[in-house]
């Protein structure tokens, strides 16, 4: 009991994260995570800017001549990083000759897996996949940090499953038009800082509280581990708990009276 109530305080912790990222970005309530019609900018405030990504990005096609440049990957859990640095056990490709090349600050979107938020914005120079999009930032009135938290939230993300095409929802794509298309809200740049120390704030407090609850519930699971090892070898007498309780139940009762 005591390792599960842990394991749903993490969860609940990134909830609490994503629901402050959706109220600073779009305006959300906290406590309400969906817009109440189609359009997912609905709450947001009348000072920020709604403007079409086509008037800040535009899609960029260069392709890698040797393929010898740092592989890239995208993820919805880390954005866009290095593929070197996962381990992946998918087949590689024998050539990554004709990949596209990746800029720092560009935008790259996993055309078939945008669905789950698989987009980000490169810190890195590389080459993708050919089936990615990559867009290329042009107006200057979006920092990367702020559009990576953007692209990534869960409002952007479901605005962008609305809008990719497929027949089934495991084979939807978001491409490029769609995703021009698409209205984003563009504060000014201070106010984009302001953002973005705000979350910074709170993810410092939220991380140390996760590394701290890891911890605990590290500690729990050799607790655990030491009680079961213990009844069997005879050290403690389970027959002086009741046995209307279960296994389990009596190991978690015990852990907790150990933790007073």
């Amino acid at each position: 009991m005591l390792i599960e109530l842990r394991a749903k305080f993490e969860a609940k912790v990134q909830e609490s994260r994503e629901a402050l990222v959706a109220s600073l970005l779009v305006g959300l309530p906290e406590e309400s995570q969906r817009p109440s019609t189609t359009d997912w900018l609905e709450n947001l405030p009348c000072e920020i800017n709604r403007e079409r990504a086509k008037v800040h990005f535009r899609e960029r096609v260069e392709l890698s001549e040797n393929g010898e440049e740092e592989l890239l990957t995208v993820s919805h859990l880390a954005g866009v990083t290095k593929r070197s640095e996962k381990t992946v056990n998918m087949i590689m490709a024998e050539s990554h000759e004709g990949y596209k090349l990746v800029q720092p600050d560009d935008l790259v979107i996993n055309t078939m897996w945008a669905w789950m938020g698989a987009m980000g914005v490169s810190k890195e120079a590389g080459l993708i996949s050919p089936a990615y999009g990559i867009y290329r930032p042009t107006s200057g009135k979006l920092l990367p940090e702020y559009l990576d938290l953007l692209v990534r939230s869960k409002p952007f993300v479901a605005e962008a499953t609305r809008r990719s095409k497929g027949i089934h929802s495991s084979r939807l794509r978001l491409y490029a038009d769609a995703f021009l298309d698409m209205r984003l809200p563009v504060p000014t740049l201070e106010r984009q800082s302001r953002i973005l120390q705000q979350v910074r704030a709170r993810a410092a407090r939220e991380d140390t509280l996760v590394r701290k609850n890891a911890k605990a519930t590290e500690l729990l699971r050799e607790y655990r581990a030491a009680l079961i090892t213990a009844a069997v070898t005879g050290q403690i007498d389970v027959d002086s708990y009741t046995r209307t309780e279960t296994t389990s139940a009596t190991l978690d009762r015990i852990e907790g009276e150990m933790q007073e």
